[in-house]
C-alpha cells in the first residue's frame, strides 16, 4: 500500500495583505533555507498585485546569494520578500490599542533601508495613499535594500478623524519617547525603538494643519550633510530649511544619526490627487537616487531651496480671501489676500513684506487676529547649506543602537513677533509695524508646521 502523501501546509492570509495561491506557498516553503535566528519567517506576498489575482509564474532562481535577512518586529523577512507585519505598542491595559500594519519589501540585493511613515496626525490622509501606492508597486525581485512603510502611525486619531491621540496629545511632540512616561510618550518610545531604529533614512509624510494647505515640499535640517544629500533625491520638489521642533519624529531620528526629512503636501482631511501624485513620484525618484531601483528618465529641474521662510498673519479677525495661489512668486508690497469684517464690511489687505514664493497658505475661512495665512519661502544666500554626504546602509539584521534619551514633555516653539498687515486704502484700519523675519520653526503656533 502506497504511503499517504504529506499534508499540504495551511496558508493563512492574516500575516499579509493577500493570501498567495496554495501551490505557490508550498513551493516557497520547500525552497526556504532554515531560519538563522529562530524567529518565524514572514510570508512572501505579492504586494504589487491585486489581492484576488494569481501571482505570476517565476523563472528558475539563479545561483543562491547569501544575504542578511531583515529582522523586524519579531519576524525574519528574507530577501526578495514582500509582506505585512504589525506593530503592537506595549500598554498597561490589554486590548486598548489595535495593532498597526507595517508593510515591508526586502529586496534581492543589499542596500539601505528606507522608512516611510504617514498619518502621524490622524487627519492627514495624503501620506496614507502615498505609502500605499509606493509599497504596492515595488518589486522585491528588483529592489536593492528594503523599504518599510507605515501608512497610519496614529490609528487612534485616524479612527476619530482627529489630528491628535484620544487624550488630545500630539504624538509628534513626544519622540523619542519614554517607556515610563505618558501614554503618548510610551507610544512614541515603542514606535521609535521597534521600527525607526531599523531605518537608514526616513521620510515622514504630512500635510498642512487647521485648514491650511502646502505646496509639495521637503523640510529638513540643512546644516546636516546627510540630510542635505537626502533632499537632493526627490526631483522637482521645493526644499525648506527647518531644524524641526523638539519632540518630532524627524528631529529625533536625525539626533540618533538617521537622516530624515518631512514631505509636506496638501491639506488635512481631504485626499488631493495632485499632492499624492507628486509625493509618489518624489519617493520613486528618491529610490532611484539611493540606488535601490532603476529609472530611465529624470524628473525635471531642481526646485529652489529656501533657507528662510516666514508666515504673514491676519492682524484683524474676519473672513480671509486669498488673492494668490500655491507656488506663486510674490514681491514685497504684493497683496496676498484680504480679511473682511462681515458685520462692518471693513476690508483689510494682507501685504507681503518679502520677496519669495507661496509655499503654504490658509484656505478661505473665518480667522482670528494673528492667524497665519500665507507662508513665504525666501531665497537663501549662498554658503548656508552644508555640503552633502551619502546615506549609508547599516546591518539589516539588527536595530540601530539608540542612546537612552527619552522625551515626555512636548516642546513648543517660542513666540514670534506678529507679521505685518497693511490696510486697504478704502478701509478704516490702522497701519501696523513691519514684522521681524523668523524661520518656519519660530512660529508661535506649535502645530502650524509639519511636526
Amino acid at each position: 500500500m502506497a504511503p499517504a502523501p504529506d499534508p499540504v501546509p495551511e496558508v493563512t492570509p492574516e500575516a499579509g495583505l493577500g493570501a498567495p495561491a496554495p501551490e505557490a506557498a508550498v513551493q516557497l516553503e520547500e525552497r526556504e533555507p532554515p531560519s538563522t535566528t529562530g524567529l518565524p519567517r514572514a510570508p512572501n506576498l505579492p504586494l504589487d498585485e491585486p489581492v484576488e489575482s494569481e501571482p505570476p509564474p517565476t523563472a528558475p532562481n539563479p545561483a543562491p546569494v547569501v544575504l542578511q535577512e531583515l529582522v523586524l518586529l519579531g519576524r525574519e523577512v528574507p530577501p526578495k520578500t514582500s509582506t505585512r507585519l504589525a506593530w503592537a505598542p506595549t500598554q498597561s491595559f490589554e486590548g486598548i490599542y489595535v495593532d498597526t500594519p507595517v508593510l515591508v519589501v526586502n529586496g534581492v540585493e543589499p542596500g539601505p533601508t528606507l522608512c516611510l511613515t504617514a498619518a502621524m496626525h490622524g487627519d492627514e490622509l495624503n501620506g496614507i495613499e502615498t505609502v500605499r501606492r509606493v509599497l504596492y508597486n515595488l518589486d522585491a525581485g528588483k529592489l536593492k535594500g528594503a523599504v518599510i512603510g507605515v501608512p497610519i502611525v496614529n490609528l487612534q486619531g485616524f479612527h476619530a478623524g482627529s489630528r491628535y491621540l484620544t487624550d488630545r496629545r500630539d504624538l509628534n511632540r513626544y519622540f523619542p519617547g519614554d517607556p515610563k512616561g505618558s501614554s503618548a510618550s510610551r507610544l512614541a518610545y515603542s514606535f521609535f525603538h521597534e521600527v525607526i531604529a531599523h531605518c537608514d533614512a526616513l521620510v515622514d509624510l504630512h500635510t498642512g494643519s487647521f485648514y491650511r494647505t502646502n505646496l509639495p515640499q521637503l523640510r529638513g535640517d540643512l546644516r546636516n550633510p546627510r540630510v542635505v544629500q537626502l533632499t537632493k533625491g526627490f526631483g522637482s520638489t521645493v526644499v525648506v530649511h527647518s531644524e524641526g521642533t523638539a519632540g518630532t519624529l524627524r528631529r529625533a531620528a536625525v539626533e540618533v544619526g538617521i537622516p530624515a526629512v518631512t514631505l509636506e503636501a496638501g491639506g488635512p482631511s481631504v485626499l488631493s490627487e495632485d499632492a499624492v501624485s507628486h509625493s509618489v513620484k518624489a519617493i520613486r525618484t528618491l529610490l532611484n537616487h539611493l540606488g535601490m531601483t532603476t529609472r530611465f528618465s529624470l524628473w525635471g529641474d531642481p526646485e529652489p531651496v529656501y533657507y528662510n521662510s516666514v508666515w504673514e498673519r491676519a492682524q484683524v479677525g474676519g473672513i480671509v480671501f486669498s488673492r494668490v495661489s500655491l507656488g506663486q512668486t510674490v514681491k514685497r508690497g504684493d497683496v496676498l489676500g484680504t480679511v473682511t469684517n462681515p458685520i462692518t464690511n471693513v476690508r483689510t489687505r494682507i501685504i507681503s513684506n518679502h520677496n519669495g514664493r507661496i509655499i503654504g497658505m490658509a484656505l478661505n475661512q473665518v480667522v482670528q487676529p494673528g492667524f497665519a495665512t500665507h507662508h513665504i519661502g525666501i531665497t537663501p544666500p549662498k554658503g548656508q547649506i552644508s555640503p552633502p554626504e551619502d546615506v549609508v546602509a547599516t546591518d539589516p539584521g539588527s536595530a540601530r543602537q539608540l542612546a537612552d534619551v527619552t522625551t515626555d514633555t512636548p516642546a513648543g516653539s517660542g513666540e514670534e513677533a506678529a507679521e505685518s498687515e497693511q490696510p486697504d486704502a478704502s478701509a478704516v484700519e490702522e497701519n501696523h509695524t513691519p514684522a521681524v523675519e523668523n524661520s518656519a520653526d519660530e512660529v508661535g503656533d506649535e502645530d502650524l508646521e509639519e511636526d
